[in-house]
């Protein structure tokens, strides 16, 4: 992927030498402006369009006679790109009419880097190493003790992404958290923040900061399985009991980064099978979200996926109903710099399955609103979550204004874009 990227950002574009140019029209069923729409095109869709399309050769999407930026994007990992990736500006109802042309290079369109994943480990002399395309976590690995060491052996505790608004990082250990970076920069600033411990990240910086208490909530948007137990509903937790829990880059930026975390063989209870789910984690730029579609090889029976946000200082979450679109939300001074903050979830209607909340009682999960989720082998569940501090803009410093980013979500959400 990364021979992908270079060659997006600096190789030349010597002109169609395959005469082959068909129009793709990207269209915008809602009333609701979208701006830096995520538009992909998968190759197979494209070679009906293109059929000289094979895969040694690119797409150049080129709107008016200008070349828009496009990342090429390996998803399976087999050394060639399955899909084309864009982002779009489309006032509402708007059809965009685009022109694909095959051609034997990208084109050399300088592309701003607006999203970034990484995981690195650290080193002997306690400086951070590459990042790592794939990596395993130990068996049951330990939260870091800061009282005995001062860096964890991974860069901000695990795996972190970001674009240009907001930022996220997982617990690479038995916590398996989410926790939130409140940017207040366009930049990506993920490879710095943690590398010296003596520049706090829990203290506010020109950057921003970690805005989140996680303590034993899912923190933003973590997972657990839901099961009835002993005629009792019980939450699990992923990250424990798990054979290999294997991290894997599938691509990072300049628009679009994606990873995947890979429960292989989780013991979720004894006696039971054993099963297999993979977290695939996307971040675009221009938005304040990240999705997440997550994929069973096999559903225990009457098991529920549930996911949350933390209830430490909001003890009131909304709930969200409307056409295609469920979720809910949080609004009040709950940032760690105890700021405004709003946070919330959404899915599409087909996967929701209720609402509940756990407070601050015994156990391993607590202080969460949750959010259960239907799944099946059939077909990943979807979702995504949402952050807006008020410091990263000042619509979040009002909760009307949090919440018509919400109503503008769930539409865009609800009423995908079109493309033919």
């Amino acid at each position: 992927m990364k021979a992908l990227l270079l060659l997006l950002i600096g190789c030349g574009f010597t002109g169609n030498i395959w005469a082959q140019t068909k129009t793709i029209t990207v269209i915008n069923p809602s009333d609701i402006a979208r701006k830096d729409e995520l538009v992909v095109l998968k190759r197979e869709w494209l070679k009906k369009k293109l059929p000289l399309l094979s895969n040694d050769h690119y797409v150049v999407i080129a709107d008016k006679g200008t070349p828009q930026v496009v990342q090429y994007d390996d998803m399976d990992g087999d050394g060639s790109w399955d899909e084309a990736v864009l982002l779009l500006d489309l006032a509402p109802g708007q059809q965009r009419t685009l022109t694909a042309t095959v051609s034997d290079q990208p084109a050399a369109v300088k592309a701003v880097v607006r999203s970034y994943v990484r995981q690195k480990h650290r080193l002997p002399d306690s400086r951070f190493g590459a990042n790592v395309l794939t990596d395993t976590m130990p068996y049951n690995n330990a939260p870091t003790d800061f009282s005995k060491q001062k860096l964890p052996p991974y860069l901000t505790e695990g795996p972190a992404w970001e674009n240009d608004k907001v930022g996220f990082r997982k617990y690479f250990d038995t916590r398996n958290a989410n926790d939130i970076w409140g940017k207040r920069v366009p930049q990506m600033v993920l490879d710095e923040v943690g590398a010296d411990p003596s520049k706090i990240y829990h203290n506010l910086a020109d950057w921003g900061m970690d805005i989140l208490k996680v303590g034993k909530s899912l923190g933003a948007g973590a997972l657990a399985l839901k099961l009835s137990i002993n005629e009792k509903d019980t939450l699990i937790r992923f990250g424990s009991n798990v054979k290999q829990e294997i991290y894997r880059q599938v691509t990072t930026g300049p628009l679009r980064s994606v990873f995947e975390v890979i429960y292989k063989d989780w013991q979720y209870l004894p006696n039971q099978a054993p099963i297999t789910v993979t977290e695939q984690i996307s971040i675009w730029g221009g938005q304040y979200f990240y999705e997440n579609k997550v994929s069973f090889n096999t559903v225990p029976a009457n098991a529920s996926l549930v996911t949350g946000t933390i209830d430490f200082y909001s003890k009131e979450d909304h709930k969200i109903s409307k056409p295609g679109v469920a979720g809910l939300y949080t609004y009040d001074r709950q940032s760690e710099h105890k700021d405004l903050l709003g946070l919330g979830i959404l899915t599409p209607a087909k996967y929701f399955n209720g609402y509940g909340h756990i407070g601050a009682i015994p156990g391993d999960i607590t202080n969460v609103f949750t959010l259960d989720m239907k799944i099946s082998q059939e077909q990943p569940t979807l979702y995504r979550y949402y952050v807006g501090w008020e410091l990263s803009d000042r619509v979040f410093a009002t909760k009307q204004g949090f919440e018509r980013f919400i109503d503008s979500e769930e539409v865009k959400f609800g009423r995908p874009v079109i493309i033919r």
